[in-house]
């Protein structure tokens, strides 16, 4: 029982921590990339593992009254930089994020609140070569769903120089 305690502490911890990631990436959003005022995005979930942001459609929408193709690709981009950001941040590394390459397919049209989520899955070596050479390319993809299904589907490497 001792030990189920004390896992759950640790969780709870955990989740205080992220909790607390999110909001500094909120306000690094708002103080540093004016765009994501304008969009009105949103951390809704982090656990370690997988982010999730969100916009509502109204900022976002275009002359068809469904989301505009450049926030999606914006908000798509910013989920991933997001990720490599809060994956630094949880091992306390520092440094220059930026969207080396990116692409975007378009499935169908979102006319509804914009959720994008990333996963950050396996990137041991990519971690690898950061800590060897100081820069590394992080390769992740981000998803936009509506009605349950794909709209947007976005691939991005992510080029991370740590800084001195």
């Amino acid at each position: 029982m001792p030990r189920l305690i004390e896992l759950m502490r640790s969780a709870m911890l955990m989740t205080r921590s992220l909790s607390a990631l999110c909001d500094d990436l909120q306000t690094v959003w708002h103080d540093t990339i004016p765009l994501t005022r304008a969009l009105a995005i949103k951390v809704r979930s982090f656990d370690g593992e997988t982010l999730e942001v969100g916009a509502g459609l109204a900022p976002n929408i275009n002359l068809h009254g469904t989301a505009f193709a450049g926030s999606l690709y914006a908000i798509s981009a910013l989920c991933g930089w997001s990720m490599v950001h809060l994956q630094l941040a949880m091992r306390d590394l520092h440094g220059s994020i930026v969207l080396a390459e990116g692409r975007i397919r378009y499935l169908k049209p979102v006319a509804e609140e914009i959720i994008a989520v990333c996963s950050f899955g396996e990137q041991a070596a990519a971690f690898d070569r950061l800590k060897d050479s100081g820069k590394a390319r992080f390769p992740l993809a981000t998803s936009i769903a509506a009605n349950g299904e794909d709209a947007a589907l976005f691939e991005g490497e992510f080029g991370v120089k740590l800084k001195s």
